[in-house]
């Protein structure tokens, strides 16, 4: 279970409530580089932004892309590293591996898998530039107990395609 140890009450109020701000450890690698930040107030992924330069080739170029982070995820939570809607609207740009699982037990470098799925154009990516979001969520241990059969639900076995298109 969650310890309340890393949590930070933030007296800034969205609407009624206080938010509780959740404190990770960042160990920056590279000096220079903003901390993963939040473009708006009340948005789920952080910002990762790019430690190097790299060009992704056309048609399926791919890289592993360093950030110049590493955090200390608190245990009962997760890192997940989510595309950013932009790069892939606009050039094509987003991330294999989706979403990248970070284990709170993890202390190395977060890094992001980019593809360029463009045909046609290559990518350049730019130190500093915003790649992915990081997205800190809560996570629950189970135990998997096995049994005879499970019980109904309404879906029952209908897997990829069964509510339609």
């Amino acid at each position: 279970m969650a310890s309340n140890r890393h949590l930070r009450f933030d007296r800034t109020e969205y609407g009624a409530r206080v938010a509780a701000v959740l404190e990770i450890p960042l160990l920056r690698l590279v000096d220079d580089l903003p901390l993963p930040a939040y473009a708006r107030v009340g948005d789920a992924g952080a910002d990762l932004v790019a430690a190097e330069d790299v060009i992704l080739k056309p048609g399926g170029g791919r890289a592993l892309v360093s950030t110049g982070a590493a955090i200390a995820i608190p245990s009962g939570y997760a890192g997940f590293v989510q595309p950013r809607s932009g790069l892939a609207l606009k050039h094509g740009v987003t991330c294999l591996n989706t979403p990248g699982l970070i284990d709170s037990g993890y202390r190395g470098e977060l890094k992001v898998l980019l593809v360029n799925t463009d045909p046609i154009e290559p990518f350049e990516v730019l130190r500093g530039e915003r790649i992915a979001q990081l997205v800190i969520q809560r996570v629950e241990e189970c135990r998997f107990v096995p049994v005879d059969e499970l019980p109904m639900s309404e879906r029952g076995d209908g897997g990829f395609g069964s509510t339609g298109r």
